[in-house]
């Protein structure tokens, strides 16, 4: 590096340190300031030789961690500090967590090993489950050490999706699907609101790029109009709040890219069709005491000049999410006919919105009263699911992200308790939620004074009573009936006692039964078992054995294939060398007529599904999945277990494209809703059969009150078939509504 850059280089990092200060949400003594520069100073000797895929000096990331901790984030000078040298370990032989701790302290060492260790893991034992699982699950169990190790984390994340340009494409698919997976999630469920938003979008925007930059052209183009709209609505309650002297501002907020792209997808609707793309957010200055009252003010101002929608009103005044969040929420007729959501809340709400852990325990600090914490409630919930050491990483993720995005129920107990569960949670969850033996000992449940099924859905309001019994224990079945991760973490607790016993009983009898078949009883035979047997575990085996689900007729099958196994192998070599023997032109003409797919950087042809949860078609954007029993599957880009499956799996993701599908047909189903009319049937089916040229395999309509609903069965060949047979349908007098499932 030249002088001239060196001396760039240091002004551009004095530059930094002065705005770390400068926009600090919280208000910083001498003594912070002084641990703030001395972790500044530690960072840059520290990371002073080495440079981001992007080519800028690293020094810049942890900087870029820090101005997000300390303002949009708003944690204090500790969490700052341990932002600037969070990486300093993992990246620098030279130096230890005992040295940060002779440095720094107890508290910072601390940050910066959970840190540290969430950047690190041993794949060792683990090869069963996906490593990057593992690796989730670490990062959760520092939740029972302390929470500002998941925060810098979360910021850390932020600025690594804000320069995700710069690497390679699987790298970037791999780590926006994380992002989806897990973190944005987190930064919903801690209240960082504005930071899961934000990684929401870009996680979007590097899975599924093409959605991402039409929707983000469509909101452009329409900012303006939304801009003049919320003024207009603005207009006619201004006058009234002001004659009531409210002190208040008034903000426009555009739903998210992330938010609209899904709404879509769920109710199989256009962009035009999303009605709240945008809210207004009336924010009021209050003292505590009168929050509540101002609140319902402003509703009955804004109520009077506009007609409410009553399905729509959410009071999370009187009854806060469990993040803390507190608003009063409500949908309104506004100018034009149009849907406008407005949300009310104080600046106490709104800096807790905005600010979620750190605006939390700044005003709960200044409260005399002993307030309830919900983050640290939540934690301690969370500390259920955190013990079961046996759930494999897979499931323990899946289970800690159940309850992330829930929407949230409040119900009463017998006593007329208010207790929060998420929406679709059940009584042996509420059972569950109260006390784990509770829980344990369900025998039925009343709900509002009626005996009801463990697996009713519960309703805000409900009054539940858990009816118990010393006699009873949980039964598989269970698992079926519980939806929240306490719930489900504690009754496979209890079954993998049972089956650990079961599972003992069931070796010992098929040690026995392998002798019987003169089969010698080790490692191999149990591998093939589990093979044969499509189990993941042995003891998954032992416990089949255990209650006679394998019994001797289907060991004698197992022997049976092992016998044939030489034969088959034979069978194979003679194939293969069949193949070997085509001449080049037959061999193109195979492959003209079979292979529409090719996979990984080399474009290899090779044998695969097509996944059921999304039904690909040809010209689909796709990706192929490596299973444990069934080969590769191909999914496409936007399936509903795509993101799950490239975060969990990332090693199992094989590259994939279509080459030539002009010999291969596929079944695509379409959905239509719509008025019925005379001759639309007719309609429909001319443009499928007469225009398209496509196979229809099913047609199948249902009419009620003058409207219909129906689906089409049909083989195409590309998915450009199916897009274009939409787009001609769609203009159909009578039919509302078209999407393919």
């Amino acid at each position: 590096m030249s002088t001239d850059e060196i001396k760039i280089e240091k002004k551009a990092l004095a530059k930094e340190y002065k705005e770390l200060l400068k926009i600090s949400y919280q208000s910083l003594n001498k003594d912070d300031k002084k641990l703030i520069r001395k972790a500044f100073d530690y960072a840059v000797e520290a990371h002073q030789f080495q440079k981001r895929k992007s080519g800028e000096a690293y020094i810049f990331h942890p900087i870029s961690v820090a101005k997000i901790v300390a303002s949009e984030i708003g944690l204090d000078a500790i969490s700052i500090a341990s932002a600037l040298i969070h990486d300093v370990v993992e990246d620098n032989s030279d130096q230890s967590i005992e040295r940060i701790k002779k440095e720094f302290g107890t508290n910072i060492s601390k940050i910066v090993d959970g840190l540290t260790k969430i950047g690190k893991l041993n794949s060792k034992g683990y090869t069963d489950v996906s490593i990057q699982a593992e690796n989730y699950r670490k990062m959760l169990l520092t939740l029972n050490e302390d929470i500002r190790v998941i925060i810098i984390k979360i910021a850390d994340r932020l600025h690594n999706m804000q320069t995700l340009s710069s690497m390679p494409y699987e790298k970037q698919v791999q780590k926006a699907s994380e992002t989806l997976y897990i973190y944005a999630p987190l930064a919903h469920r801690i209240g960082l609101y504005n930071i899961k938003t934000e990684l929401e979008d870009l996680g979007l925007k590097y899975t599924n790029s093409d959605v991402y930059e039409n929707i983000s052209k469509k909101l452009l183009e329409s900012r303006k109009d939304q801009e003049e709209y919320i003024k207009k609505f603005n207009s006619i309650i201004i006058s009234t709040l002001t004659k009531e002297r409210l002190k208040y501002t008034i903000k426009g907020r555009t739903k998210s890219i992330f938010s609209i792209n899904n709404k879509m997808i769920k109710q199989g609707i256009s962009f035009d069709e999303v009605y709240d793309k945008f809210a207004v957010r009336i924010i009021y200055k209050s003292k505590p005491e009168k929050e509540k009252f101002i609140a319902w003010k402003i509703y009955s101002i804004v109520t009077d000049h506009f007609t409410p929608n009553p399905t729509r009103l959410r009071d999370w005044i009187s009854a806060p999410k469990s993040t803390g969040y507190e608003a009063l929420h409500i949908t309104v007729v506004g100018p034009k006919s149009k849907w406008v959501e407005v949300q009310i809340r104080s600046e106490r709400m709104d800096e807790i919105a905005e600010k979620g852990y750190a605006a939390h325990y700044k005003y709960k600090q200044n409260e005399n009263n002993d307030t309830n914490d919900n983050l640290d409630t939540w934690i301690n919930k969370l500390q259920e699911a955190l013990e079961n050491p046996e759930t494999n990483a897979v499931d323990f993720v899946e289970q800690f992200k159940l309850n992330l995005y829930a929407k949230e129920i409040f119900v009463f107990t017998p006593t007329g308790d208010l207790k929060s569960l998420p929406k679709g949670a059940t009584p042996l969850d509420f059972a569950f939620a109260i006390h784990t033996e509770i829980g344990l000992k369900t025998r039925g449940a009343k709900v509002n004074g009626k005996l009801v099924p463990l697996n009713r859905v519960l309703s805000s309001g409900d009054r539940i009573e858990i009816l118990t019994s010393d006699k009873i224990k949980p039964s598989s079945n269970w698992l079926d009936y519980a939806t929240t991760a306490r719930a489900k973490s504690k009754i496979k607790s209890t079954l993998n006692e049972e089956k650990k016993i079961l599972s003992e009983e069931g070796k010992e009898i098929l040690r026995r039964k392998l002798r019987h078949l003169k089969i010698k009883f080790n490692d191999s035979i149990i591998l093939d078992l589990q093979k044969y047997f499509k189990l993941t575990t042995s003891q998954d085996l032992f416990y089949r054995v255990g209650i006679n689900t394998i019994d001797n007729e289907k060991l004698k099958k197992f022997i049976s294939s092992r016998s044939n196994k030489f034969l088959s192998f034979l069978k194979k070599r003679i194939s293969r060398n069949k193949k070997i023997k085509i001449n080049d032109n037959d061999q193109n003409e195979i492959t003209s007529k079979f292979d529409s797919l090719v996979f990984g950087n080399d474009e290899e042809k090779l044998d695969y599904k097509s996944a059921s949860c999304c039904n690909p078609i040809a010209g689909d954007k796709v990706f192929g999945f490596v299973t444990i029993n069934d080969g590769i599957k191909i999914h496409k880009k936007n399936c509903p277990n795509s993101v799950s499956l490239q975060s969990n799996y990332d090693y199992r993701i094989i590259k994939a494209k279509w080459i030539d599908s002009s010999q291969e047909e596929f079944t695509v189903k379409i959905e239509l809703i719509g008025i019925d009319k005379m001759g639309l049937v007719n309609n429909i089916t001319k443009v499928i059969s007469e225009n398209m040229n496509i196979n229809m395999k099913r047609l199948n309509f249902e009419t009620d009150s003058g409207t219909f609903k129906g689906d089409i069965l049909m083989s195409v060949k590309t998915n450009l078939e199916a897009t274009k047979l939409i787009k001609k349908l769609k203009v159909l007098n009578g039919i509302e509504k078209i999407k393919r499932t």
